[in-house]
């Protein structure tokens, strides 16, 4: 183990960051500003969540909602692809030289009285599998909310040919395929497979295919509108469904939403019906939760975003504050805020 390790394992952090997406890298930028000792764990990669959108993907946002610093993120064309935006997150670590550990998972968490809190990570090479301990006075949890897919739950969920993650069209051209899901990941996805010649159908509710309004997760309209093309041209299929019953190697089975069980020849599905934050540590920790608008969420002071643990603060998608810009400014305001926190239990 390099020295360099050894000194940040020794050492008690002001505060420690889970997670190296948008929020995370915004409260580690904070951090330094504040002049804290810091140090962010990722378990994957910088702005992991966003690496997991599809190849070449456009993103539904433009540059003002998910730039690190305003005017510093230039994509071609009006809005970043996800090329462009991981470029955009990973420069903005490097020119900052921000303090993140990667492919290193956090796998427990104590609380230690005043001290804060020791927590136990795992980091995984070729060549070795290292089991590490940090001390913290402070934690910041800025976890994404794709670790656990949605799933169906039905027969056949668990086949090869079932994704719940959308990558590329390009391996589906003339196969069956199935998308399963309302919201614009899906739509996109269905969009995708079709025009790269797939034979595609999208199984949707009808109150999700009908939806238009944008504040309740409505399709947006430069895909929806491509989308209708590609069914008025005959390329797309879509389904108003109410549940799928089962899933074999060459056919999937669904119930319509009039009551009618069909069967369709089919090679891949995806099914892309949503994603939920690992909540594990949290919950271990006794932070408390309520059920979301879409999923479960921790309970947090709307100000502080402390939770009801002292010294515990979350930050991201898995808040109320699900967008990327939210993701980024909140780190900006409660950062601060835990320097001050700090700075009260030195002078006590």
């Amino acid at each position: 183990m390099d020295n360099a390790i050894t000194h940040e394992m020794t050492k008690t952090h002001d505060l420690l960051i889970i997670g190296a997406g948008p929020a995370g890298l915004s409260a580690a930028d904070a951090a330094a500003r504040e002049g804290l000792s810091y140090l962010v764990i990722e378990k994957g990669t910088i702005a992991n969540t966003i690496r997991q959108y599809p190849v070449g993907r456009t993103l539904f946002s433009t540059p003002n909602e998910l730039e690190m610093r305003a005017g510093t993120l230039h994509p071609v064309r009006e809005k970043p692809t996800r090329e462009e935006l991981l470029s955009h997150y990973i420069h903005f670590v490097l020119d900052r030289d921000l303090k993140i550990n990667l492919d290193e998972e956090v796998i427990g968490i104590q609380q230690n009285g005043a001290e804060g809190f020791i927590v136990h990570t795992r980091r995984e090479t070729e060549t070795d599998d290292a089991q590490l301990t940090y001390n913290a006075s402070r934690l910041l949890f800025a976890i994404g909310a794709m670790d656990h897919a949605r799933r169906l739950n039905v027969p056949g969920e668990d086949l090869p040919k079932v994704h719940h993650r959308f990558i590329e069209p390009y391996p589906y051209v003339r196969k069956e395929a199935l998308v399963v899901g309302g919201g614009n990941s899906a739509a996109e996805s269905a969009l995708f497979l079709s025009e790269e010649g797939a034979r595609t159908t999208m199984a949707i509710w009808r109150e999700d295919w009908e939806n238009r309004d944008p504040k309740a997760g409505a399709m947006k309209h430069w895909v929806r509108t491509p989308l209708e093309r590609e069914i008025t041209e005959g390329r797309l299929r879509v389904i108003l469904y109410k549940h799928v019953d089962e899933i074999t190697t060459h056919e999937v089975t669904l119930t319509t939403e009039t009551g009618e069980k069909r069967t369709i020849p089919n090679d891949v599905v995806f099914v892309l019906v949503g994603s939920d934050a690992d909540l594990t540590l949290l919950k271990r920790l006794g932070v408390k939760t309520v059920p979301g608008k879409l999923t479960e969420i921790p309970i947090y002071d709307p100000e502080t975003f402390e939770t009801n643990v002292p010294g515990v603060y979350v930050a991201g998608h898995f808040t109320n504050a699900r967008h990327i810009k939210a993701a980024i400014e909140v780190p900006q305001r409660i950062v601060p805020l835990i320097a001050k926190s700090l700075q009260s239990t030195i002078a006590s």
